[in-house]
């Protein structure tokens, strides 16, 4: 028998309250995975009000008196296990976090989210920027609102780097993008003297209906839960979690593009996986949330780029592709078509871009996001100057907005500060598979058979049923022995593309 303590009534109190909040806030996650897969158009304005509605009663659950006492008196006791600990002094860092936003903040945060998205996929539809632009200036007025409410030392978008990658700074990732540009200058001039490779088998018809079949196989394959979980169509691929039971990833799917669905299939499953890896026992605390979104986007692009874009993936899914394609595919060699999935060149779109160029886009957007936050850049100039950086950094012209400026869905939700994580998680992604290689001898030999169950359990244990115990260099510490070093990728990088490009 159990003896219930006054520390452990306290905590299940504790509990009670953070699940309660974590309830509101998963219905409205629900509402929003609702509106970018199925909301008819005529029902964006209730459904924002809805939202709206569901934030404000979350905010004023978080932000209540008596969980604030309760976290205090909480944090006094001695007689915690480890986790509960930690998930009292996260709660705390994240009550006073929440004190700071005023109810009229939220209330107005939310009803321009909705607005912002509104605004973007009708801009996205008509080709025209300037349909964005009003509803973007308010949303950046916000930001920078923010960041004030929240506080920072030296550059006001910090804060919002704060939101994702708790430590990060503008000095940070200024250096970090540095050695990105000195490091990967060689090996990209390396390339650009060698024969390109070809692409075209990857633009020829590839039907929807296949795509998809194909898809859900990979997913399977990976060990996505489907009954834990579900993928739909949306404007732009994402993944949504409402608990470790219910994981709902979406992408799309262009016919002429047969990389577009498949690789934001691997990557959204990636993220997947890490939220069905969260321990339910956890649910609505912060050791039942993801470390940081540079570690999510570890999971997804390990997933997507070490792992999906391997030769040893493709040894074992390439036959059942060129069954399902034959007229595209028969013919075409194991190396010619992993040669083609790693092509790299220039281009105009993020989600498309190869995993070497990919951090001049993610550049581009940290450089723009940084000048809008601190108003050396007008949301009125946005478009010129992301016409400008892709001449400058990628050497492309942008023939429209909907493939230039209107691509990304981040702005339209508020996500300042997120697209530096993308480039983060790639790093991380990269150490992590090295560590995995060291520790889970014979690793190349199962993902060539198709076999990733020993890789999905290490990342199981390694990192996802931890959730935040760890901020992101403590858990990279533990689990490779150091903390980030961009050592790793550049070396996963010389070693694969000197090989591709001879």
């Amino acid at each position: 028998m159990q003896i219930r303590t006054a520390t452990t009534a306290l905590y299940d109190d504790f509990k009670t309250k953070m699940q309660k909040i974590a309830d509101v806030q998963m219905a409205s996650a629900v509402l929003g995975w609702d509106q970018e897969t199925y909301l008819p158009e005529k029902g964006a304005g209730f459904r924002g009000q809805q939202i709206t509605t569901l934030s404000s009663i979350a905010h004023e659950l978080a932000t209540e008196t008596a969980l604030g006492d309760l976290l205090r008196e909480l944090r006094q006791r001695d007689d915690l296990d480890a986790i509960a600990h930690r998930n009292v002094d996260l709660a705390f860092e994240d009550y006073e976090k929440h004190l700071k936003y005023p109810a009229p903040f939220v209330s107005a945060m939310s009803q321009a989210t909705n607005a912002c998205y509104h605004a973007w996929i009708k801009a996205r539809k008509a080709n025209d920027y300037q349909l964005f632009a009003p509803e973007l200036a308010s949303m950046v007025s916000l930001k920078k609102q923010e960041a004030d409410l929240l506080g920072y030392t030296t550059h006001p978008y910090n804060a919002l780097l704060n939101e994702y990658e708790k430590g990060a700074t503008v000095n940070m990732l200024d250096t970090i993008f540095g050695e990105v540009k000195t490091a990967m200058t060689d090996l990209l001039r390396q390339i650009s003297a060698r024969p390109q490779v070809s692409k075209a088998l990857l633009h020829k018809t590839y039907p929807k209906k296949l795509q998809w079949q194909f898809g859900m196989h990979l997913l399977q394959a990976m060990g996505f839960d489907l009954l834990a979980g579900r993928q739909d169509i949306s404007e732009h691929p994402f993944t949504t979690s409402f608990n470790p039971k219910d994981v709902r990833v979406t992408t799309r799917v262009d016919e002429q593009d047969f990389g577009n669905m498949t690789w934001s299939c691997i990557h959204e499953g990636g993220h997947a996986l890490y939220e069905q890896g969260l321990p339910t026992s956890q649910y609505g605390l912060p050791c039942g949330e993801a470390a940081s979104l540079g570690i999510h986007e570890s999971q997804s692009r390990l997933w997507e780029n070490n792992i999906g874009r391997s030769k040893d993936f493709w040894h074992f899914h390439y036959p059942t592709l060129q069954a399902l394609f034959p007229e595209n595919l028969q013919g075409h060699s194991l190396t010619e078509f992993y040669h083609a999935i790693n092509q790299v060149q220039p281009s105009l779109i993020r989600t498309e871009a190869d995993e070497l160029t990919y951090h001049s886009h993610i550049m581009i957007r940290y450089e723009i996001e940084k000048a809008l936050i601190d108003g050396s850049l007008t949301v009125k100039d946005l478009s010129a100057t992301w016409n400008q950086y892709y001449q400058q950094f990628l050497g492309v012209s942008v023939p429209s907005d909907t493939q230039g400026v209107l691509q990304d869905i981040h702005w339209s939700h508020g996500s300042f500060g997120y697209f530096p994580t993308y480039s983060l998680g790639s790093f991380y992604a990269a150490q992590f598979m090295a560590a995995a290689k060291r520790q889970l001898p014979g690793l190349d030999a199962q993902i060539h058979q198709g076999n990733y169950t020993r890789l999905l359990q290490w990342l199981r244990q390694e990192i996802h049923e931890h959730g935040r115990f760890y901020t992101s260099n403590e858990l990279c510490k533990k689990v490779t022995g150091e903390t980030l070093a961009f050592k790793y990728f550049l070396s996963y990088a010389q070693e694969k593309y000197r090989e591709i490009y001879r």
